[in-house]
């Protein structure tokens, strides 16, 4: 990976979302001494304050989803469909995240009709305007279009606990950063349910994108696909083609809203200075943590 150039304060924006499912699913059933559900909230703390012991990052936020639907379940109701509705002991415990959030100081972001990705997108939006880079703490390959090529913003891979530059995103995916959206308009999504072009798949869509920039200028043509290392590149042309549209559509839902409005969030309100570390001491104690009390930052 290519050495990050920083020009101004390095921005850790941590999609919240990730951290508290994969608690919930790794984390076997607890509880608060009042009998609330905690196992995700837990999970949740625990790798939040790692992170700040790991990192010491100065300035910091965390995303949440408004709600379980989007603005892009009004353009594509079947957006997500797949997904079974929320367990009933994990609901109550986005609102104790989001408290533990508060509680150590830390920046949190929702926003109506939108989702975290696109609070993320906002932030690290304005904040490159200002100068400073970003980290984008996720495992969404949505947020892969957010990389910057100079190196200010990348992605945080937790499991090898590196970033993941623009050079990273195109060994992973086989293109540039700013076109992840066109390879998922052409692949679709599984995970968010968004359907790309039938029989067109990873290695296709990125052979054809680097040949050819973006869904649109992809060609009908099969004879000018010729030299590029497709298998049934006549047949590819046709699909990619005849299913155009749909590519198209789903490339727009899978783009960012990088002005997400009334969104919180310049450099001063994104600087992290945890003041008062009683208030979390005293939430952490609430739930039954006595143990982590003790890994809570102390005011700087």
């Amino acid at each position: 990976m290519a050495k990050r150039r920083t020009r101004g304060p390095l921005v850790h924006l941590i999609d919240g979302p990730i951290w508290v499912f994969r608690a919930y699913y790794s984390l076997p059933s607890m509880t608060s001494p009042d009998g609330r559900p905690t196992n995700a909230a837990y999970g949740y703390a625990n790798t939040l304050l790692r992170y700040l012991a790991d990192h010491e990052p100065t300035h910091i936020a965390v995303a949440f989803d408004f709600a379980q639907e989007s603005f892009r379940n009004e353009e594509f109701p079947e957006y997500k469909a797949q997904r079974d509705e929320m367990p009933d002991d994990l609901e109550p415990q986005w609102e104790m995240c989001m408290e533990i959030t508060r509680a150590l100081g830390i920046q949190l972001g929702e926003v109506e009709g939108y989702e975290a990705d696109d609070v993320i997108a906002t932030w690290a939006t304005r904040l490159l305007a200002r100068g400073a880079s970003a980290r984008i703490v996720t495992t969404d390959k949505d947020m892969a279009q957010l990389v910057r090529e100079d190196g200010r913003a990348t992605l945080w891979d937790m499991k090898r606990e590196r970033d993941v530059d623009a050079d990273g995103v195109r060994e992973k995916f086989g293109v540039a950063p700013d076109q992840i959206t066109d390879y998922l308009g052409l692949i679709g999504d599984v995970v968010d349910n968004l359907p790309g072009v039938p029989g067109v798949g990873p290695k296709g869509a990125s052979v054809a994108l680097r040949a050819f920039g973006r869904i649109e200028d992809i060609p009908a043509d099969a004879e000018k696909w010729e030299g590029l290392r497709v298998r049934g590149a006549t047949r590819a042309a046709g699909l990619v083609d005849e299913h155009r549209e749909l590519a198209l559509r789903t490339r727009g839902l899978a783009t960012l809203v990088r002005d997400v409005p009334g969104l919180r969030g310049d450099l001063r309100c994104l600087q992290w200075k945890l003041s008062d570390h009683t208030v979390a001491e005293a939430l952490f104690e609430s739930l039954g943590w006595d143990r982590i009390t003790t890994r809570i930052p102390r005011p700087r």
